[in-house]
């Protein structure tokens, strides 16, 4: 009946809009709508918001023109910029009983098989990377479950699973980062922190960049790079030009 669609529509709750902080409000004056600044711009103003208390982390954001429900159009990797991003990771190491020693010598704070496994079956997960060796996938294959909804798994398409197991825990151990694309096609990805100087903001992101421009698959039609933007963690974000 269109008198109690009328009353259903009056009703309705409309979606929470969220809510920003005075500080926000004020930082998002000075962006204009629309407006996309070189990359080096771009970072320029994100370091002239006001501070906060805490070293904000500078993050990229890329939209792809990729169609995210076919897995030949996934863009996943990892890659260890040049400044890093300003933090350490806690990392173990699956390895054969021979590299343990070295893994640990460059950083990991666990490392092993069988008894690394049995430890995290039985709860421990106190740690941000797990890397290994292509051997020891046999046996880490009974953590699917635990380490894969947490996006713990090591996999060879974000570099994880590698033979040269010292130098992966010494890039991620410094702050080598993952990325992959999220189910609307956006990338998202830390660069540093807001106190680093803006050359290298604007290093590492060139490189970001660059990579995620060199993965293009070659299945996707029409514009790739659909738009960039940098931001603060508790600042808004600044379009780029591309």
């Amino acid at each position: 009946m269109p008198g109690e669609q009328a009353s259903q529509d009056r009703n309705r709750k409309e979606p929470a809009m969220p809510k920003f902080g005075k500080r926000y409000l004020e930082d998002a004056k000075k962006v204009g709508k629309d407006q996309a600044l070189p990359l080096h711009e771009a970072i320029a103003k994100v370091k002239s918001f006001k501070k906060t208390k805490f070293d904000q982390t500078v993050e990229l954001c890329m939209h792809l023109g990729i169609d995210d429900k076919r897995a030949d159009q996934m863009i996943r990797g990892s890659v260890a910029l040049p400044h890093g991003v300003g933090q350490t990771r806690r990392v173990v190491a699956f390895c054969s009983d021979e590299h343990v020693v070295a893994a640990k010598e460059a950083g990991a704070i666990e490392a092993g098989a069988e008894q690394l496994v049995k430890k995290i079956e039985g709860g421990w997960m106190k740690f941000d990377v797990a890397v290994a060796e292509p051997p020891m996938m046999r046996v880490i294959s009974k953590l699917g479950r635990v380490l894969g909804p947490k996006g713990l798994m090591p996999s060879p398409k974000s570099g994880t699973v590698t033979q040269d197991i010292v130098t992966a825990v010494k890039e991620y151990a410094a702050g080598k980062i993952e990325f992959r694309n999220d189910a609307g096609g956006n990338i998202h990805a830390p660069i540093g922190k807001l106190s680093f100087e803006g050359q290298h903001l604007l290093e590492n992101a060139e490189t970001f960049i660059n990579l995620i421009t060199k993965l293009k698959p070659a299945a996707t039609k029409g514009t790739y790079i659909k738009k960039i933007s940098v931001s603060a963690t508790m600042t808004p974000g600044v379009q780029v030009q591309h």
